[in-house]
């Protein structure tokens, strides 16, 4: 049984180890017992799909861009996108050790610690988000340069970096949401949410840059918004569900045993 706090009454109620989503029961991961193996292959091919899914936004944004935009285009995303990739990767491995410490007090049964940890996580990744939006919109000039982006592309791949770092709170929402989800122990709704997402970005690639004809800007615009969608998306789910921790407003807060 998983013990979640009533938010209405503030009573502990009682749930078993399932959820619904979409009228259908699914039964959470449990790595404590029973057979490893097989749970674990189940948990970890949409947590390498998802990951997968995450690099191919920059390669959506380059075939659409290569079909209707101009050669500066495609250069410039090509390159902008490494860029952001890089950043992207970065920000999934720091998740994982809220996935990792997340699942360990869930495994102890300490649930008031692992909100306590999630809290500290919220934090953490709320400031990292603001500071990766800073310092990539000031040092996109620079990136370029030392992405070594050509001349008549210089201004569009600033223009893309610039643009999706201005979104980079929802990457960085993003993954935060996706290793909470994972740390419950639910590796597949992180991977509906990022499908959804690139489906998005598809279509928005094709509004803005096949129809409005906005080129690079199109193509980062269609990005951002992407994630976004994401976001508020696992969002939505993940509040909707009985979830095997317990968080208070107070519990966001930074605390350096977990921070670390």
């Amino acid at each position: 049984m998983i013990t979640k706090l009533d938010k209405m009454s503030g009573r502990p109620g009682s749930y078993p180890a399932f959820y619904t989503f979409g009228g259908f029961m699914k039964q959470a991961q449990n790595f404590t017992e029973g057979k490893i193996f097989t749970p674990l292959i189940r948990f970890v091919l949409p947590v390498l799909m998802a990951l997968f899914l995450q690099t191919m936004y920059g390669a959506v944004d380059l075939l659409v861009v290569g079909q209707f935009g101009t050669s500066a285009d495609v250069s410039a995303v090509a390159t902008g996108s490494m860029v952001m990739h890089t950043v992207t990767v970065v920000i999934t491995g720091l998740a994982m050790g809220l996935t990792v410490l997340v699942g360990r007090k869930i495994g102890e049964g300490r649930k008031e610690e692992a909100g306590k940890i999630i809290g500290s996580g919220i934090w953490l990744f709320g400031v990292l988000s603001l500071a990766v939006s800073v310092v990539m919109v000031i040092a996109a000039p620079f990136m370029a340069q030392v992405m070594q982006a050509p001349a008549e592309a210089f201004d569009k791949t600033v223009s893309y970096i610039t643009i999706c770092s201005v979104g980079a709170i929802f990457i960085v929402a993003y993954n935060l949401v996706g290793s909470i989800f994972r740390g419950i122990g639910d590796s597949t709704m992180p991977l509906v949410t990022v499908a959804i997402a690139c489906v998005l970005n598809i279509i928005g690639d094709l509004v803005l840059v096949a129809g409005f004809q906005m080129g690079t800007a199109g193509a980062a615009i269609a990005t951002v918004f992407a994630q976004a969608a994401s976001v508020v998306l696992s969002v939505a789910i993940i509040r909707r569900r009985a979830l095997p921790f317990i968080l208070h407003r107070k519990d966001i807060r930074p605390k350096g045993t977990y921070i670390r």
